[in-house]
């Protein structure tokens, strides 16, 4: 079979709601993917950050073959040993006591959102929630509902009531909301991964945390794309310098597998009672041991140190190409391995898009003018270098174009 082959039929048969681009994966390895005609793309997407460990690691492949033989679904009906085991590492590697897990991002923040108003209902009937403009939540209507940005939402109003969106960053707008004592929680993102790798201000969670114990709300951190590692740190959160009440996990956790998560301490989680929230195909065996396989992994072979290295070295790079080629790069951002460019325009950033999987990089559009780059979290400096080569080769032919 074609690329083109397999394009069409993609085409012809499923809903048109993806904007893909004209690549059909056949194989992957790695950081590395190749087409049905054998053509090689470093692969600086990771599924957008699922494949954390990269494609096809052999301790993720192992641990599947190993599970599909013993037992792949039971349901929550019953008790399994790797539901047990990874919800036990999960907390004894985060500030949580217990674990819920689902099958997804979305599934995850609706989980949590559905928490934030039941602990709200016991203390004082609070049920309004704040997020942050520009955040991203999910596509099912709670999560829908807190994600910032309105061209996710304007065909799909009208949306879940009680929700004020504040701006990213300044915690002065959250102290002023919750003026009203009828908020229960705010939700945000450690970084607006979909919104263009956006960082707010170093102490930000510190003054969000410090309002959130003052006015007695939840402060519910969604680290759905930059938790398992991205930034260097198994959670983002340890790196700045405060505890959330409630976290999202979902994407990299299942390491390519669907699989989300959250966890918080006992006396937030105990409100989630037998019949208030559940998932069948959450929490199964199989995915459960993947999970496993990949906090393991991220905590035992020296991928967050390297992250950490080799991401201070990648963004050092951006930046000397933010300088030298200013014409078109307006900015240069990230922490560890989520990065982000941000170009003068929707068109010149389509055009090096273009040319970069043209010439073999893959990487991602986000919020129209800004590439986001996640590689995965075991690439080596060959391939960081190799991106970078790339880049420039991409930068100079859409320069002279």
């Amino acid at each position: 079979m074609t690329s083109k082959e397999v394009i069409n039929k993609i085409d012809k048969f499923t809903f048109s709601n993806y904007s893909r681009y004209p690549i059909a994966i056949k194989k992957a390895k790695g950081s590395w993917a190749w087409n049905f005609e054998g053509k090689k793309y470093l692969d600086f997407t990771t599924g957008i950050a699922v494949s954390n460990l990269g494609h096809n690691h052999i301790k993720i492949i192992n641990s599947i073959k190993q599970q599909s033989g013993k037992l792949i679904h039971t349901s929550n009906l019953f008790y399994t040993q790797e539901q047990g085991q990874l919800a036990q590492t999960l907390v004894q590697n985060s500030f949580a006591d217990k674990v819920f897990f689902c099958n997804t991002g979305t599934e995850a923040n609706e989980a949590a959102l559905k928490l934030a108003r039941k602990w709200g209902k016991a203390n004082g009937g609070k049920y309004k929630i704040i997020a942050a403009k520009g955040g991203f939540h999910g596509r099912t209507y709670g999560s829908l509902s807190v994600t910032g940005n309105r061209i996710y939402r304007k065909d799909f109003n009208p949306m879940v009531p009680g929700i004020k969106f504040v701006e990213y960053g300044k915690p002065e707008e959250i102290s002023d909301a919750l003026i009203d004592d009828r908020y229960c929680a705010v939700i945000l993102e450690p970084i607006q991964g979909e919104y263009g790798v956006i960082i707010p201000p170093r102490n930000y969670f510190k003054e969000v945390r410090k309002i959130c114990n003052l006015k007695n709300v939840l402060l519910i951190i969604d680290e759905i794309q930059v938790g398992m590692g991205r930034t260097g740190k198994l959670f983002a959160y340890q790196d700045l310098g405060f505890t959330p009440d409630i976290m999202t996990l979902a994407k990299a956790l299942g390491g390519g597998l669907p699989c989300g998560a959250i966890l918080a301490k006992n006396k937030i989680a105990s409100y989630l009672k037998p019949g208030t929230h559940g998932s069948t195909m959450g929490g199964n065996p199989l995915v459960m041991k993947v999970g496993c396989t990949v906090i393991n992994s991220l905590l035992g072979e020296g991928i967050l140190d390297n992250v950490s290295k080799l991401g201070l070295y990648f963004l050092d790079r951006l930046k000397i190409f933010q300088n030298k080629y200013n014409k078109i790069i307006k900015d240069v951002r990230g922490r560890g391995f989520i990065l982000g460019i941000e170009l003068i325009n929707p068109q010149i950033t389509n055009d090096l898009v273009k040319s970069l999987y043209e010439n073999g990089l893959l990487t991602i559009i986000t919020e129209k003018t800004v590439i986001r780059i996640l590689p995965p979290l075991n690439a080596n400096k060959y391939e960081i270098d190799h991106a970078i080569k790339v880049l420039e080769k991409s930068i100079k032919e859409v320069l002279n174009a």
